[in-house]
């Protein structure tokens, strides 16, 4: 790519001229990067040059610029854990470290242009050079979450070949077990302290790599990375994504939905084995010049997230409903949130009542976003956007998104279908490339001219999206279609719900009805189970259509969910089934 190609399509990619006050305490709703829905649809338009890559194209066009003085003082990356210990980086430290790290791939490892790298770290800062460290290279980043299993390992590198691994001493005793099994793993890399014989030491080599390295040439339709789905509808898949498709696919996300500028601190909690982290953690902010910040939790505590929202300038939050509901759990007044002014949420629906009481509790709404591995945003609520509680915004600038019937035609308002995404006559370019190596389940997602996504919806009068369920959770009950996400959010309405999942469960009559299963509130454990059962079947009848309410109800103590904290509905629907 040219210095001018390379100069437009950065300016393209972010708000040039605009820096407000860092760390300011003015919340507004009002978006910094567009002025209104409808001209951020009709607006938005990005070339998509020949040659594109994120570490060279973006990353180090905000090196140039911070060294120019062009942008705030702001850390472009900033890492603290439990023990005191902080991190933090300028582009050009940035720059610097990832092409130590590419070096060592290339020289120490021998790695080339389209060689597979499965990188599974918690949060800590190698694995953001790692991230940079392949993009420098042009190897496929392949993410894997540190929760996997030895099983799970041994899947993930047999399936990806990937040639190299880059781990801690969590996971490597797992990986030492099921190396001799796959052929292609010729390199192991360790982030330790400590050295490990077979692998090499990845802070030791740091410390004599040169950071004199010259960035690959990645034509933008060129593999970028490969991320393995959850596997809550069967064994996890191998999702293939360009340069592109992520790299300029989400500045929708970061200019759009997250709203940032050079002056923003981003916190996403997502874990790094899933696509999400890339959405927020990585290119998103990183598009926009905004600073990635990062708790490393060994675990999930919600006293730790409010108090790290209040003690540090973060103006942009990111993390699941699951945490949101867990958050407003506590007792929050005596947190307060001086920076933050733009709150989201993604990876499942987001019930109404979490929305209202984070409101209560914060001032700030929550804004909803849709997408899943295979894509960018899909949907979004996005600011100076009238939200509707439960629904998922409107479609983002980068799809044309309808509803559709079994036969591929669209559906009009009000009716339900499947969501679907326009692929033809022009592929969006922030959609993933294929399923690699499965190209029977790369072809049944195409419907038409359109891109099934699995999920069910539909589109109200006002042009919202309204999540109804995975197509096959879809529950059959007398006739009746009823969809688990809307009972979910009445049961949620309920004080003794902390969390619920419904699914269908066989019955002799109607074929199948709906079933909740229930954790409670602590407070309400000890109540009568029986006529707390009645109490919460009578509040659905009320909230929502009685046809809806659940018939059979069971009170568990956790929820079975995926390593990324989706509930896992289809293993409840399994146990039902089973029986019969």
């Amino acid at each position: 790519m040219s210095l001018l190609l390379r100069a437009k399509c950065f300016q393209r990619l972010t708000i040039s001229g605009f820096v407000r006050d860092l760390h300011t305490e003015h919340r507004t709703a009002t978006p910094q990067n567009f002025s209104n829905y409808e001209s951020m649809k009709q607006d938005f338009k990005l070339e998509i040059p020949e040659y594109f890559n994120f570490a060279k194209d973006v990353l180090d066009q905000w090196t140039n610029m911070e060294m120019a003085g062009q942008r705030p003082s702001n850390p472009a990356f900033w890492w603290i854990n439990e023990n005191g210990d902080e991190v933090r980086w300028s582009f050009e430290e940035l720059g610097s470290l990832s092409r130590k790290f590419a070096n060592i791939l290339t020289e120490t490892c021998s790695l080339e242009k389209g060689d597979r790298v499965i990188v599974i770290l918690p949060k800590i800062p190698e694995w953001w050079l790692a991230n940079v460290a392949c993009l420098r290279t042009g190897t496929v980043l392949i993410p894997g979450t540190t929760q996997l299993t030895q099983k799970d390992l041994l899947y993930r590198l047999q399936t990806s070949k990937a040639k190299c691994i880059i781990t801690d001493d969590s996971l490597a005793p797992a990986v030492d077990a099921v190396a001799s099994t796959c052929e292609n793993l010729h390199f192991k890399l360790l982030v330790s302290q400590n050295s490990r014989e077979g692998w090499g030491n990845l802070k030791e080599m740091m410390k004599h790599a040169s950071d004199n390295h010259t960035c690959v040439m990645t034509k933008h339709d060129e593999m970028m990375a490969i991320y393995f789905t959850s596997g809550t509808t069967g064994p996890p898949k191998m999702i293939g994504h360009t340069h592109s498709s992520f790299g300029l696919g989400l500045s929708v996300n970061g200019r759009f939905w997250l709203d940032l500028t050079p002056s923003d601190v981003m916190w996403n909690t997502s874990d790094t084995g899933w696509a999400k982290s890339a959405w927020s953690s990585v290119f998103s902010p990183w598009i926009q010049g905004a600073c990635v910040f990062v708790h490393h939790l060994p675990r999930f505590k919600s006293t730790s997230i409010l108090q790290t929202l209040s003690k540090f300038p973060i103006t942009v939050f990111c993390s699941a409903p699951t945490a949101y509901r867990m958050l407003i759990q506590n007792d929050m007044s005596s947190y307060k949130f001086k920076s933050l002014n733009h709150c989201v949420s993604a990876g499942e629906p987001i019930n109404p009542e979490v929305i209202e009481q984070w409101r209560n509790r914060t001032g700030l709404d929550i804004y909803e976003g849709y997408g899943q591995t295979e894509t960018v945003l899909i949907c979004g609520n996005f600011k100076g956007m009238k939200i509707k509680p439960g629904s998922m915004g409107k479609p983002s600038p980068a799809f044309d998104v309808k509803i559709l019937d079994e036969s591929g035609n669209i559906l009009p308002p009000e009716q339900e279908g499947d969501i679907g995404i326009q692929v033809l006559p022009n592929r969006p370019f922030g959609l993933f490339t294929h399923y690699v190596d499965d190209p029977s389940k790369t072809a049944s997602t195409l419907r038409g001219n359109f891109y099934v996504t699995g999920d069910r919806g539909y589109m109200d009068k006002d042009g919202y999206f309204w999540f109804v369920s995975r197509s096959d959770d879809v529950i059959l009950s007398s006739g009746y279609r009823i969809g688990p996400f809307e009972v979910e959010s009445a049961l949620m309405e309920h004080p003794s719900v902390a969390e619920s999942a419904v699914v269908s469960s066989p019955d002799p009559i109607r074929g199948e009805v709906v079933k909740a299963f229930i954790v409670l509130n602590p407070d309400y454990k000890s109540h009568d189970q029986e006529q707390l059962k009645k109490e919460i079947q009578d509040h659905v009848k009320r909230s929502t259509a009685p046809y809806k309410y659940p018939r059979k109800v069971e009170f568990i103590q956790e929820l079975p969910k995926t390593i990324s904290g989706k509930i896992k509905r289809n293993e409840l629907k399994k146990k039902e089934w089973k029986t019969i």
